[in-house]
């Protein structure tokens, strides 16, 4: 029996990583994605590296910008920007074999209601998971600078997917909680919008105690609307998010001497959404941050914490410069 054949759609630079590190595991992959990316992959070959040391370079990679090859996939793994799932799930919808597994490895919670809501009951959608950053290097390298795994909802056809990955730096991890793991996720992912905000790389971000208060103050909000709209967000690896504010925002000696140390970050890692920034593309504030104000508005109360971040997000995708620890705190607390 042939292996079922995945394409990767909206191959940037997660879904070139994941691809890529499935390719390598024996998975027959093909890559769909921007123009620069398939025309840097043909020149250079994609390389693949992380934070343990370790690489890989694959010559031979089907990558097309063209999104005709959906209809070749047996399962997608959609790596779309937010913004774009509505646009992306017309893609799958139209060329697309029907019965195909989609699976939304995407920032936010309300990608798979899009993807459910345009491709009715045609499509199976999965719910999934990036537990890791992945920062683009220039001339196809692509860079897993934290520790992590994938994570999709347990059914036969992601057990048997899973099995085939095996235990490389882009495994897959089965759940039968996804909703609260996306919640748990997102929770983290709150740290985005202030890591492009700060126009740092992770590690020199944590390292300034003002940056981290703002990011446990979008937490501790966060945990009370979910707690308010009686959402149990899970733990994603070992970390409680009901913790996640504390260590944060914990005395910088104890943060970086304790909890820094623990956490597996290397010192090209950073936000995808800083790499949004810095190429002036549009962001996915509106899907992580935005998804609390969202949820704050449906509970007829405010997120002033996240809904300031928000803010500051819009003006910096319209060019204003990134902010010092002092002014992010002096931005989102007024003092």
């Amino acid at each position: 029996m042939a292996a079922a054949r995945i394409v990767i759609h909206g191959a940037g630079s997660v879904g070139c990583f994941i691809g890529g590190c499935w390719q390598a595991a024996g998975l027959p992959i093909t890559f769909i994605g921007r123009q620069t990316f398939a025309k840097a992959i043909a020149e250079h070959g994609l390389s693949l590296s992380d934070f343990t040391g370790w690489q890989k370079r694959l010559d031979d990679v089907d990558f097309r910008p063209d999104p005709a090859a959906l209809a070749d996939a047996d399962i997608i793994a959609l790596c779309v920007k937010s913004g774009a799932t509505a646009e992306a799930a017309q893609d799958i919808a139209s060329r697309a074999r029907p019965g195909t597994l989609v699976i939304s490895f995407q920032n936010g919670i309300s990608n798979v209601d899009v993807l459910r809501r345009e491709l009715g009951d045609r499509f199976e959608v999965s719910r999934g998971i990036v537990q890791f950053n992945v920062a683009y290097l220039g001339d196809g390298r692509f860079h897993k600078g934290v520790a992590g795994a994938l994570y999709a909802e347990d059914r036969p056809e992601t057990r048997s997917l899973a099995e085939r990955i095996g235990d490389g730096p882009a495994p897959l991890k089965l759940s039968g909680d996804m909703t609260g793991l996306a919640w748990g996720k997102l929770l983290i992912n709150l740290n985005n919008a202030v890591n492009a905000l700060s126009g740092r790389t992770l590690l020199d971000e944590f390292k300034e105690q003002d940056y981290r208060r703002v990011v446990a103050a979008s937490q501790r909000e966060g945990l009370g609307l979910l707690k308010r709209a009686g959402i149990r967000p899970a733990k994603i690896a070992a970390m409680d998010p009901k913790l996640l504010p504390f260590i944060i925002g914990s005395p910088g000696w104890l943060f970086r001497n304790v909890f820094l140390r623990k956490w597996k970050i290397d010192e090209k890692a950073r936000s995808s959404m800083n790499d949004d920034l810095a190429a002036g593309r549009k962001t996915e504030i509106d899907y992580i941050n935005g998804e609390l104000v969202a949820l704050a508005e449906k509970l007829e109360t405010d997120a002033p914490i996240n809904r300031r971040i928000v803010e500051l997000v819009r003006k910096a995708e319209a060019g204003a410069p990134s902010l010092s620890p002092s002014d992010m705190r002096r931005e989102v607390f007024g003092r």
